[in-house]
């Protein structure tokens, strides 16, 4: 990884980063490839995540977390997702799309409750907005909650649910009002064993295999009026709130997978030969090396100034929507040309499973699409850039 001069890493940001990559290399890499193969869910390898405190970087200590800043958590997270996306998204969500909306939203006795066994490793949290007809379109939604005395009743089914299997914990948006569309979203924290809370059928996935993706279905499930995040109605605004960091984190996955294809690719061009020269030294190959890296630290500089754009906000409760957003689009379309370069370079064998180049190329398609396609980032940057609310 190139060091860049003009973001200065403290002697924390680097021992994390450090340990974060020495996990990876260690505990992550003997297994990628067959948990990718199984969809298995790694659930020992996350536990010793969340051991080390990958799971709540950025959660202050007295919640379990390490208390450290944006940048020290996009660290971390590009070396785990360097080595292999599966196990990066399940940090990810944990930490900006689950903690981070409690500790900004949530009551001091919901941050104990909910984001201390997340943050600590002992439990998994998971967030869920998307339905079967509803993505980026909130308004849409057809899920509702009703008030019943000291509870609400929650009904309804969320898809795509990242963790959906496993976790223990959900931030749930249901419709509260729904002639008020967008204004009429509340959110909600669910325990995992709520009565008449089911899981549905594990997603068969293209890419990032590992990580448990399923629908959640609600059936008269009864959820105390203490556990609404925020107030009702503000349900929208939470969630575009959160998806800013969450699309960080994103940009963060597509930069380490693009990170690793590109190694692989740069590595090949120096070995490979064909007509009597590295590959690397003809310049149909050379060009594509030069391209890949190029948006690499493209990426990287775009990540870092959303990072400490989300670390200001910390302070003026601010909002970094942009700067998130743009990291998410390049990221994630740096990181399906480079997959898709490095499996050119590698001719036949980027096609072939020997090699985890095929896997980088599969996961990397998702992040052009979760957590707001780069259609809706397009979108957000561009009404930004208008003035447009």
């Amino acid at each position: 990884m190139t060091e860049l001069p003009i973001y200065p890493l403290t002697n924390e940001h680097k021992m994390l980063r450090d340990a974060a990559r020495d996990f990876a290399q260690k505990e992550i890499a003997p297994i990628a490839a067959e948990f990718d193969e199984s969809g298995e869910f790694p659930s020992n390898t996350i536990k010793k995540m969340g051991e080390l405190g990958f799971m709540g970087i950025e959660v202050p200590e007295q919640y379990g977390g390490a208390g450290m800043d944006s940048l020290a958590y996009v660290l971390a997270l590009e070396e785990i997702c360097k080595v292999d996306a599966s196990h990066g998204v399940i940090m990810s969500v944990n930490n900006s799309l689950y903690c981070h909306g409690i500790l900004k939203f949530g009551t001091e006795e919901q941050k104990k409750k909910f984001v201390t066994p997340i943050a600590s490793g002992k439990a998994i949290g998971a967030y869920s907005l998307t339905e079967p007809q509803s993505g980026s379109d909130a308004g849409n939604m057809r899920s509702t909650a009703v008030r019943n005395g000291d509870f609400y009743i929650l009904n309804g089914r969320k898809s795509w649910v990242t963790s959906g299997p496993v976790a223990n914990y959900f931030v749930v948006f249901m419709m509260t009002d729904p002639s008020k569309k967008q204004k009429g979203v509340t959110a909600f924290l669910v325990d995992g064993n709520s009565k008449g809370l089911t899981r549905g059928k594990k997603e068969p996935k293209l890419g990032i295999r590992a990580s448990a993706t399923s629908e959640l279905i609600f059936e008269n499930c009864k959820v105390p009026a203490e556990n609404v995040l925020g107030k009702e109605g503000e349900g929208f605004k939470i969630a575009m709130t959160v998806l800013d960091a969450g699309r960080i984190g994103i940009a963060t996955q597509a930069l380490g997978i693009a990170e690793a294809a590109y190694e692989a690719a740069r590595s090949y061009a120096g070995q490979r030969e064909a007509f009597g020269h590295k590959i690397g030294q003809f310049q149909g190959t050379g060009f594509k090396l030069a391209d890949m890296k190029t948006r690499i630290e493209a990426s990287r500089l775009l990540i870092y100034n959303a990072a400490i754009a989300k670390e200001k906000a910390k302070n003026n409760n601010g909002r970094y929507s942009l700067e998130a957003s743009m990291a998410k689009l390049f990221a994630s379309e740096t990181a399906m040309y480079v997959t898709h370069q490095a499996v050119q370079i590698h001719g036949g064998m980027g096609y072939s499973k020997e090699l985890p180049v095929e896997r980088y190329f599969r996961d990397a398609k998702i992040t052009e699409i979760y957590e707001g396609t780069s259609e809706i980032q397009r979108l957000v940057i561009s009404r930004s850039e208008l003035g447009l609310k």
